[in-house]
């Protein structure tokens, strides 16, 4: 093998995959000592050596989500098959917090306009909401710790750099910073096929708009939490919309009312 054909399967084998994985005790914990955010620690189910609690220690300090799994569970999850018991999922983009977003609105003199997703999974989903976000001129997204996709370079490339310019949040719990933000004057709409129509609902004002997952829509407790419910109209022979198209639809429905 020549030196160059050695040196690019060196470069293939060293690149981070879009879905920001790291697998190997080592890669995993030199991201966190460098300061990487990493959205998901999968570790094999009693594995208590030192590396692996060292890495355990570092997913506490940082807030990490982390969860045991079956050594089959982490072979089905490892591109290279050299998992160690170790895989996580790395961010590409650096999370914002509530406060920033609230600090754009507030420094574009506007009232707050957010988007809040509860457990979008989809990276494309989450990219193009970003994106529709940008272009609509909400303040910023939040998203949850749990269940959700994560900043990854997928992510990143679907909102085609919107994310630069649209702050996005990562919260453990989605009721409560609802909760918070009502204390801000803030009121929230969730869409939901049952909810009274976007053209009879009125959207103006500060509003948080909850955007529920790809199949099972949004939850109960944060439905429970929203001001209103709202829907889109629908002629078609289906009754559903994909989740980012749902979102960019009612995003503009807010757009249309606050002008």
């Amino acid at each position: 093998m020549s030196g160059r054909e050695e040196g690019i399967m060196m470069e293939e084998k060293d690149k981070v995959p879009s879905d920001g994985r790291l697998e190997g005790r080592n890669a995993v914990l030199e991201a966190y000592r460098a300061g990487r955010t990493i959205d998901k620690l999968f570790v094999q189910e009693h594995a208590e050596d030192g590396p692996v609690r060292s890495i355990l220690r570092e997913a506490k300090k940082a807030g990490s989500i982390v969860s045991f799994v079956t050594k089959e569970r982490l072979d089905e999850m490892s591109r290279t098959g050299h998992h160690q018991g170790v895989i996580a999922y790395a961010a590409s983009f650096e999370y914002a917090s509530v406060k920033d977003i609230l600090k754009k609105a507030e420094e574009k003199g506007e009232p707050p306009f957010i988007i809040l997703l509860d457990e979008i999974e989809d990276p494309h989903n989450l990219g193009a909401i970003i994106r529709t976000a940008c272009l609509a001129g909400a303040h910023g997204v939040i998203v949850t710790k749990r269940r959700s996709a994560g900043l990854t370079a997928t992510v990143v490339r679907a909102s085609a750099g919107a994310i630069h310019y649209v702050p996005v949040a990562k919260v453990t719990n989605l009721v409560q910073t609802m909760e918070e933000l009502k204390k801000q004057g803030i009121w929230f709409v969730c869409a939901d096929m049952d909810g009274t129509s976007m053209y009879e609902t009125d959207l103006k004002g500060p509003i948080g708009l909850v955007i529920g997952n790809e199949g099972s829509g949004v939850s109960r407790l944060v439905k429970k939490s929203c001001d209103l419910v709202t829907s889109i109209p629908m002629k078609g022979q289906i009754d559903s919309l994909n989740a980012s198209v749902a979102a960019g639809v009612l995003m503009y429905e807010i757009v249309r009312q606050r002008r």
